[in-house]
C-alpha cells in the first residue's frame, strides 16, 4: 500500500513500510511552496544562506552552500543499511512538506522518485551528535547533484541530467519493476538529479532525519515483539497453571497495565493453580509489562510529533526567518533512554520465566524438560537468553549523560539522539531472543503436559541442537500479536 506523505500524518508504522519497499506519494505541497516563495523575499542575514554556520555564524558569505554540503558529507565507519537510508529519505521529504525550510519545493518530487526507484544515499554511520545528522543530508544533496552516486538495487541504473525530474506522481508509474525496487518504478529510468541552489543547501540538512527514521523503525518493531512477548507470557502461564488472580480487573492500575491483564486473561483462557502466589514473572507481569508499554507509547508519541513538525533552523514562517533549536533532539533522546531501559524489565521477566519452566517445583515434569532423566533438555535456552540479556543491559545505558562542545564552542549541548535510536534499533535483536528462548521452553512444557499448542515448532523431545528452534521460534513471533 502506498504511502501518502503530507507533513501531518507520518507514523511509525508507514516510515516502517515505506522502508521495506511500500511506494510513496506525495500530498500536498502547498506548506513547503509557501516557505519557499518566503524565503525568497527575506532581507537581512538569514544563518546558512547569508552567513556560514557554526563559529562562522557571524560571517558574511554568498553562495557558499554547496561547499557546506561538499565539506559536512564526511561521515564515517560503514554504510548503514539500505532500509535504514530509505526511512531517512522519507522522513526528511514529511519534514519538507511541512513547510518552514525555504527549500526549492521542486525538489521533493525528485526525492520522492529516488525511494520509489529504491535508490538511497550512501550514509555512513558515525556523523551526528543529536544537533541535526548533517553528515546524512549532506551525503544525500551530493547524491542529488550528481557528485556521489545513488546506491541501487539494481545495476540497470543510468546517469541522468543535472535537474531531472523523473515525475510528480511518485509511486504511481507503470510499466517495468527495477529488481528490487518498490512497484511503479521503471527498469531504465533517468537517475534523480536535482541542482540545489546555495541557498537551499542548509535548509536540506538542518535536519535529524537518520535519527527519526532509526527511531521510527525502532518502535515500529519493538511494539510488534512488546505484543508478541504477551502472548509468549500467556504459554507459559498455561504451562505451569499459574493463577490468574493478579490479572483481575480489580486489582489492576493506569491503562496500559489493565490494557495487558486484559490481554493476558484472554489468552491464558483458565488454569488450575497449584500454589498462592506466583514468581514474579508471572504475578508482577501486568505492572511490568504495562509500565513498558507506556515507555513506547510516550517515545513513539514524540518521534510521531518530530517527524510530522519542521525542525529548520532558521523557521520560515510568518514572513521571516527565526533563528531557534528545534533541531535540537533532546526530547526524542531522553524518550528513547526510557525506553531502552523498560525493554530490560520486561526481558528480565521473560528469562525468569524460562527459569520456572525448567523448574520441576512448577512443572512437575523432569529438569529442563529433557526426555529422561539426566539429560540437558532445553538447559542451554537460559544461557542464550542471559546473553541476549546482558545485551539488551548493554544497549540500554543512557545516552544522555554525556555531553560535547563543538564549532569552538558555539554548539555546547549534545543529545546524543542519534546513538540512542541506534541502540534502541539493536534492541529488538537481543529481546527477540530472548522471547524465543521462552517460547521454546513454554510449547515443550505445554507438550510433554499434554496440553494444547498449534504452534508449528519441532516436536521432537530428545537432546539436539535448538538453534533452528530458535530461529523458528524467532519467525513466529510477529504472528502471535493478540
Amino acid at each position: 500500500m502506498t504511502v501518502v506523505l503530507d507533513g501531518v500524518h507520518l507514523t511509525c508504522e508507514q516510515v516502517d513500510r515505506a522502508a521495506h519497499g511500500s511506494g510513496i506519494a506525495l500530498g500536498s505541497t502547498g506548506r513547503a511552496e509557501t516557505a519557499w516563495r518566503m524565503a525568497g523575499l527575506l532581507n537581512g542575514p538569514v544563518y546558512g544562506r547569508t552567513t556560514g554556520v557554526g563559529a562562522n555564524k557571524e560571517v558574511a558569505a554568498e553562495d557558499t552552500g554547496l561547499d557546506l554540503l561538499r565539506s559536512h558529507a564526511g561521515g564515517a565507519g560503514p554504510a548503514i543499511e539500505t532500509f535504514r537510508a530509505r526511512a531517512t529519505l522519507v522522513v526528511r521529504l514529511n519534514q519538507l512538506l511541512a513547510g518552514g525550510s525555504g527549500v526549492d519545493p521542486a525538489l521533493l518530487p525528485v526525492l520522492a522518485a529516488a525511494v520509489n526507484r529504491g535508490l538511497t544515499p550512501p550514509i555512513r554511520t558515525y556523523g551526528a551528535i543529536g544537533t541535526g545528522d548533517l553528515t546524512a543530508l549532506a551525503t544525500t544533496a551530493l547524491c542529488l547533484l550528481g557528485e556521489l552516486p545513488w546506491t541501487s538495487p539494481s545495476e540497470d541504473v543510468r546517469t541522468g541530467a543535472r535537474g531531472e525530474d523523473t515525475g510528480t506522481e511518485a509511486g504511481n508509474g507503470g510499466g517495468k519493476n527495477v529488481e528490487g525496487g518498490p512497484p511503479g518504478t521503471r527498469a531504465g529510468d533517468p537517475v534523480p538529479r536535482f541542482a540545489l541552489a546555495s541557498g537551499d543547501a542548509l535548509p536540506f540538512i538542518s535536519s535529524g532525519a537518520a535519527t527519526l527514521a532509526d527511531a521510527a523503525l525502532a518502535c515500529h518493531r519493538l511494539g510488534v515483539l512488546l505484543s508478541a512477548a504477551t502472548a509468549v507470557a500467556a504459554r507459559s502461564f498455561r504451562a505451569i497453571e499459574a493463577s490468574l488472580e493478579p490479572l483481575s480487573p480489580v486489582v489492576q492500575r493506569g491503562p496500559e497495565q489493565t490494557e495487558v491483564a486484559t490481554a493476558l486473561r484472554a489468552l491464558v483462557g483458565s488454569t488450575s493453580p497449584r500454589r498462592v502466589q506466583d514468581p514474579y514473572g508471572y504475578r508482577a507481569f501486568p505492572q511490568v509489562h504495562g509500565a513498558v508499554l507506556d515507555a513506547l507509547g510516550r517515545a513513539e508519541r514524540t518521534i510521531v510529533e518530530e517527524m510530522n513538525a519542521a525542525p529548520e533552523n532558521p523557521l520560515i514562517a510568518d514572513g521571516r526567518a527565526w533563528h531557534n533549536g528545534n533541531f535540537h533532539s533532546a526530547r526524542v533522546a531522553l524518550a528513547l533512554d526510557a525506553l531502552r531501559a523498560a525493554l530490560v524489565q520486561t526481558a528480565t521477566l521473560s528469562a525468569a520465566r524460562l527459569a520456572t519452566l525448567n523448574d520441576p517445583a512448577h512443572t512437575g515434569l523432569l529438569p529442563f524438560l529433557a526426555e529422561r532423566p539426566g539429560l540437558s533438555g532445553v538447559m542451554i535456552l537460559e544461557y542464550v537468553a542471559h546473553s541476549a540479556l546482558a545485551e539488551l543491559r548493554h544497549l540500554a545505558a543512557p545516552v544522555t549523560l554525556g555531553g560535547a562542545v563543538l564549532s569552538l564552542g558555539t554548539e555546547d549541548h549534545a543529545s546524543f539522539t542519534p546513538q540512542a535510536a541506534r541502540s534502541a534499533l539493536a534492541a529488538a535483536e537481543p529481546l527477540e531472543i530472548v522471547l524465543a528462548c521462552e517460547l521454546v521452553a513454554s510449547v515443550r512444557a505445554l507438550r510433554r503436559r499434554g496440553l494444547p499448542c498449534d504452534l508449528p515448532l519441532d516436536p521432537a523431545m530428545e537432546d539436539r541442537p535448538l538453534d533452528a528452534d530458535l530461529d523458528a521460534a524467532r519467525g513466529l513471533l510477529p504472528g502471535l500479536v493478540p
